[in-house]
């Protein structure tokens, strides 16, 4: 693909973007953003607007994130959120529980994992008895909104795994 000024100052922001918020530029970033700038920046921006104003922890964030990626089988984001969710404060048991397609000990984050799986699997298709349930549990639109916006955006880093079969950054394998 040849490229252009434009598109070389769109990927160079791209990866300045990433870099600061990161630490690094990861190999995902790069295969999105040689491929098609403007989705790693959509990807990025998109991910920062939720983790920065959304209504769930960052903690909980990741355990829904780690969720998706394993119910996608994503060999590259399942490596990456074990990390970040380890950072967020999930302990390596949970991390590792919710890779397997177990359940979390904390109640909280079971219940967040149980509607992001139901979420996924009924394609959003929640029924009343569904909503009345999470609500039961503490989650209401807010939150299950919030997870398909996780789901979504993580589905695309998921996908984008899928199709360039990404190697896992060094920082990544724990």
């Amino acid at each position: 693909m040849a490229t252009t000024t434009a598109e070389e100052t769109a990927a160079e922001q791209v990866h300045e973007k990433a870099e600061q918020a990161l630490g690094f530029v990861p190999n995902l970033i790069t295969e999105i953003t040689d491929e098609n700038p403007a989705v790693a920046d959509a990807y990025l921006t998109s991910q920062a607007l939720v983790e920065e104003g959304g209504v769930l922890s960052a903690a909980e964030q990741q355990a829904v994130i780690l969720a998706v990626s394993s119910y996608n089988d994503c060999h590259y984001c399942t490596k990456a959120h074990a990390v970040a969710g380890q950072q967020a404060g999930l302990d390596a048991e949970t991390v590792e529980t919710i890779n397997e397609g177990g359940l979390p000990s904390d109640d909280r984050l079971k219940s967040l994992v149980r509607a992001t799986r139901r979420i996924f699997g009924k394609r959003g298709w929640l029924s009343d008895v569904d909503e009345a349930e999470f609500a039961d549990l503490g989650l209401e639109r807010p939150e299950l909104y919030e997870i398909v916006a996780l789901a979504g955006i993580k589905t695309i880093s998921n996908y984008v795994n899928h199709i360039a079969d990404t190697e896992v950054d060094e920082p990544f394998q724990t």
